[in-house]
């Protein structure tokens, strides 16, 4: 399974602040790992940006499962937007909020820790709500959105693959080329090369 750009990205903010398993997943060594200072408060959960310095600011009546969901949405805030928010299109605004909230389904629950979970390959998503839950320290509801994307993501590897298996059979010969063909194209590209043109 090929992971997307986000998975990477999110793979690789644990892995630089040394955190590569589910127990350590902890928001107050996460901020403190990324430089972020954390606050709780009576209000909606927000990130801000103040002289240099960032700032989550995480609803202090959530219970610990939902601050730790709010905070990986405000996170996507502080690492990958710009600008303050309630001086935007609401369009735009709208834009952010569903680009934070798939980041943080993918930052609660980090795939590349994921795909060690023999529950996260069952079709009955089910089975697995209550494991990741409690592992990743989520909502019920949200194991059970994330199990469901993670399993469309491998269902739709799977069929990939046998579509790319179905085209090879199909073209034989798409790459790897056979050996006479390999003679063909280096011919075509000595010829090009003593003609001064780039293949």
């Amino acid at each position: 399974m090929i992971f997307s750009n986000l998975e990477d990205f999110i793979e690789n903010i644990y892995k630089e602040i040394g955190i590569i398993t589910p127990k350590e997943l902890d928001m107050y060594a996460i901020s403190r790992g990324l430089n972020i200072k954390l606050k709780f408060w009576d209000e909606t959960s927000e990130a801000i940006e103040n002289s240099g310095e960032f700032w989550i600011f995480l609803n202090e009546d959530l219970g610990p499962k939902e601050q730790w969901q709010d905070f990986s949405h405000e996170l996507c805030h502080v690492l990958q937007h710009e600008g303050y928010q309630q001086s935007m299109a609401s369009d735009f605004r709208l834009y952010q909020e569903v680009k934070a909230d798939n980041f943080m389904y993918h930052f609660c629950v980090p795939t590349f820790m994921m795909k060690s979970y023999q529950v996260a390959n069952y079709f009955n998503v089910d089975d697995g709500v209550p494991i990741i839950a409690k592992d990743f320290n989520v909502t019920e509801d949200f194991a059970r959105k994330r199990l469901i994307h993670y399993r469309n993501k491998i269902q739709q590897a799977k069929s990939d693959d046998e579509h790319r298996k179905f085209m090879e059979r199909l073209y034989p010969k798409a790459p790897p080329y056979s050996e006479e063909t390999n003679k063909v194209l280096d011919q075509l590209n000595a010829i090009l090369k003593k003609k001064g043109v780039k293949a």
